[in-house]
């Protein structure tokens, strides 16, 4: 037997992992792109075609739409978590919740996706689940200690916080297509407006929508019908 025989069918394995490997990465950064600017709502077919593989292909790697979800933001999450415990270290009480406040609303303005996984998803998913429990003690931290120093409104729950963060998402979704940082000056509004007082407030460092843009994201938002 010759060594060209003998040695070919040692490498096809490897180049059919390098394949399937290949093919996770596109299929996975393919669905990254499209929940972040559909949401959930997409279907595994949307990502095959966007991702340029078979159906089949994308099945062969994530059983449900589900699996996919947990592959493409696990990680987000994972951060999100950091995010918090990080800023529950600050020794300012309230630049520690503006520290996370403006984490969240930065991440979430620029995936939708990522907005519903988090605000709606994570009690249906398991490993979501456990961060949100973990992230829960940091949070609480952060808002205690805001409202022990008087910088925080004494009414303001932890979970307010997440009510305001989707608030500003909201927001930052109608604003994108003109003027993608003009959440940055509503996050300044909401955060001055849970301030505890004779506390200095935030400076409004984006300028408002003018009525031009205002009409340009709600024809994004709803495309005038054809006639």
């Amino acid at each position: 037997m010759s060594p060209t025989t003998s040695t070919s069918p040692s490498h096809a394995p490897r180049r059919l992992r390098a394949d399937a490997a290949r093919n996770q990465e596109r299929i996975v950064a393919a669905a990254r792109e499209l929940f972040g600017e559909r949401g959930l709502e997409i279907s595994l077919d949307d990502v095959a075609e966007r991702a340029g593989v078979g159906v089949g292909t994308v099945y062969r790697r994530f059983a449900s739409k589900k699996e996919l979800i947990v592959q493409v933001f696990a990680q987000q999450m994972d951060e999100f978590v950091a995010a918090a415990e990080s800023a529950a270290r600050n020794p300012d009480p309230w630049a520690a919740l503006v520290e996370f406040f403006e984490y969240a609303c930065e991440h979430l303005a620029g995936s939708r996706g990522l907005s519903e996984v988090l605000l709606e998803l994570d009690d249906q998913i398991e490993r979501f689940r456990d961060l949100r429990e973990r992230m829960q003690t940091p949070l609480n931290r952060i808002v205690e200690r805001a409202r022990a120093t008087g910088d925080l409104h004494q009414d303001v729950q932890p979970t307010d916080l997440f009510a305001l963060v989707h608030m500003i998402d909201s927001f930052a979704e109608f604003c994108r297509p003109v003027a993608p940082e003009t959440w940055r000056r509503y996050m300044a509004v909401v955060l001055n407006g849970v301030r505890g007082d004779g506390t200095a407030r935030l400076p409004l460092c984006e300028s408002a929508l003018t009525e031009e843009q205002v009409e340009q994201a709600k024809g994004k938002l709803c495309p005038p019908r054809r006639r």
